[in-house]
């Protein structure tokens, strides 16, 4: 069987992306984990299906690149929006259904807008923070981050005692200035550094609008700048925008 697949990139955050909806794909971990692999495969950070879901534009179905199917990935969010949108999905704003539930989007001078699911809980202690933004984040702020561990100290803290049998993505995080952050993140399931991470980014905002309320916010990552805007009402965040770039890489066949 030869499939068609598409390679897109959000800051450096890569994944094979599959039109499915007449639901073709093989839905095997073997087969993804093979896709996914950068020697004997595609090579990706994870693989997307875009398939036909009942009153909404499209459904999003994620991927990590050991084979099994994960939790919400914002830049993974981002493409399948851009990827909808090459297929003539949408005009200039949709709404799609994710394994977090519903997502609003719209693209505006060539970046996406992505909303994010609400968060009305941050767990904080004196080292760090932990939530949900669609997938689970430990936030530590530190200094001196592009000289950082990240893959040793990430993967020691997300095969601790408290996180190993769920698994968490790890960010780390140090503070530019009021409005800017710099994040670099260890991702569960690629069990690696990656060059960005929506969901990751999303969580280091919040973490840090603890200290600085201010809205947008710049963030720095490995693969490029990324933007989180949003909306507090008391406990409550709301109206979570993850914005950046994401971009058709490739297309091809592949015999599988």
């Amino acid at each position: 069987m030869t499939l068609q697949f598409y390679k897109y990139q959000g800051t450096g955050n890569d994944f094979v992306m599959i039109d499915n909806r007449n639901l073709d794909f093989p839905k095997s971990q073997e087969l993804i984990a093979h896709l996914c692999h950068r020697r004997f495969g595609i090579g990706a950070d994870g693989l997307i299906l875009l398939e036909n879901a009942e009153g909404y534009d499209f459904r999003m179905v994620y991927y990590n690149a050991n084979g099994l199917e994960g939790s919400m990935c914002g830049n993974g969010g981002r493409c399948t929006v851009a990827f909808a949108k090459f297929l003539d999905i949408f005009d200039t704003k949709t709404r799609f259904m994710a394994v977090d539930g519903e997502h609003d989007a719209f693209l505006e001078n060539g970046l996406v807008h992505l909303k994010m699911k609400e968060v009305d809980y941050i767990e904080k202690t004196d080292n760090y923070f932990f939530m949900d933004t669609g997938s689970p984040h430990y936030v530590e702020f530190v200094e001196n981050l592009n000289q950082y561990e990240v893959f040793e100290k990430g993967k020691a803290i997300r095969y601790n005692d408290r996180f190993r049998e769920k698994g968490t993505n790890v960010n780390f995080v140090e503070v530019l200035d009021k409005n800017a952050i710099q994040v670099r993140t260890y991702e569960r399931g690629v069990e690696d550094e990656t060059y960005s991470c929506g969901t990751g980014v999303t969580a280091s905002v919040l973490a840090y609008s603890l200290q600085y309320q201010t809205s947008p916010v710049q963030v720095k990552t490995l693969g490029g700048d990324l933007q989180i805007s949003y909306e507090k009402e008391g406990n409550l965040y709301k109206n979570i925008y993850l914005i950046g770039k994401a971009e058709q890489v490739f297309k091809g066949e592949v015999n599988i």
